[in-house]
């Protein structure tokens, strides 16, 4: 072949695989658009085509299982991400789903040794921790449950739907503290869904619970951390003689982040959720804050004439909510 033949040739086949590429990633894109739209059909009708293009795709292939996953076709799903688990590329999700369809077939053993081995290669992964404690929550484990759920936000403290079970835990077995902590950092992890405003719900309550206690000090589990909370929070209990409603709760947390920074327990206990509380005062955003929780939880009628009267700071603490990350630095858990 002729020097400049070759040459055409091989642009002419470069041209093609670029161009088949594109295809693939055309294809994916409408399956994804399609799997957005719950239409399970041309979804996987585009992404079966796109696999045929590239046909070791994990992210296309984990779609996959997920589409029959959707579908019901659980044999399906698990047979898909039965061959990705053996992958070295393999990722957490691909675990999540293979657990999903062990879960809906009631093969608990199988999804119990999933997790497992999802864990020992994901030690980090928020969303294992979680599903893991659900199944054994299941399984009427609950003991195992709070203990998966915990080790989950431990190890990945930005993952929202860890602390959400244990809130839900804790408040079942009556451990305030744990419920107040977990369940207020749930709220600003995850600000905007139906799950939020049942927690903002068990916040108020666990709060009315805590300042009707005859003797605060004695909730403490003997943990440094918890004491340390109970102790600036018991100096709050002269505020409650009247009850408590959104304004009571802007003035118990205004003392008690006081009380923390000046005691120097946030040296001790470096914990995000009094930062952000801390910086929130000083923008004038915190009882803004509180009203969005506890108001909107103690009467919604009265929280939406809070908002009606003070809309700049509504609107200022909308804005910094909507437009600020919350992110947990690692190595804050002290339960």
């Amino acid at each position: 072949m002729k020097p400049i033949l070759a040459f055409l040739f091989l642009l002419g086949s470069f041209s093609v695989s670029f161009g088949q590429h594109e295809d693939a990633k055309t294809l994916y894109a409408k399956a994804k658009d399609y799997l957005k739209k719950g239409d399970l059909e041309n979804a996987n009708m585009y992404l079966t085509n796109a696999l045929k293009i590239e046909p070791y795709s994990l992210e296309m292939l984990k779609d996959l299982a997920y589409i029959n996953f959707l579908a019901e076709d659980y044999k399906g799903s698990a047979n898909i991400c039965l061959d990705l688990i053996q992958r070295p590329d393999v990722d957490e999700q691909v675990y999540q789903i293979l657990g999903n369809d062990y879960k809906a077939t009631n093969q608990y053993k199988e999804c119990t040794k999933v997790y497992k081995t999802g864990l020992a290669k994901f030690p980090d992964s928020g969303p294992l921790y979680n599903e893991f404690g659900e199944l054994l929550a299941m399984d009427k484990n609950l003991q195992g449950a709070i203990e998966q759920w915990e080790k989950g936000i431990k190890m990945d403290p930005n993952y929202s739907l860890n602390y959400f079970n244990a809130t839900n835990y804790y408040a079942r077995y009556n451990n305030l503290v744990k419920e107040l902590m977990y369940g207020e950092v749930f709220v600003n992890l995850e600000s905007f869904t139906t799950r939020t405003a049942d927690i903002k719900a068990l916040l108020l309550e666990a709060y009315k619970k805590l300042y009707a206690s005859p003797d605060i000090l004695a909730l403490s589990d003997k943990t440094e951390f918890t004491s340390a909370l109970l102790e600036i929070m018991n100096k709050s209990k002269n505020l409650t003689v009247n009850g408590i409603n959104a304004d009571i709760m802007t003035a118990i947390k205004t003392r008690f982040i006081i009380d923390w920074f000046i005691s120097g327990y946030q040296e001790k206990f470096p914990f995000h959720l009094f930062d952000h509380q801390r910086f929130l005062m000083k923008e004038g955003l915190f009882e803004a804050y509180n009203q969005w929780i506890f108001g909107a939880a103690a009467n919604p009628a009265a929280y939406e004439i809070w908002l009606n009267t003070h809309d700049k700071q509504a609107a200022g603490y909308k804005y910094y909510q909507q437009n600020k990350v919350y992110k947990i630095p690692a190595n804050q858990f002290y339960f």
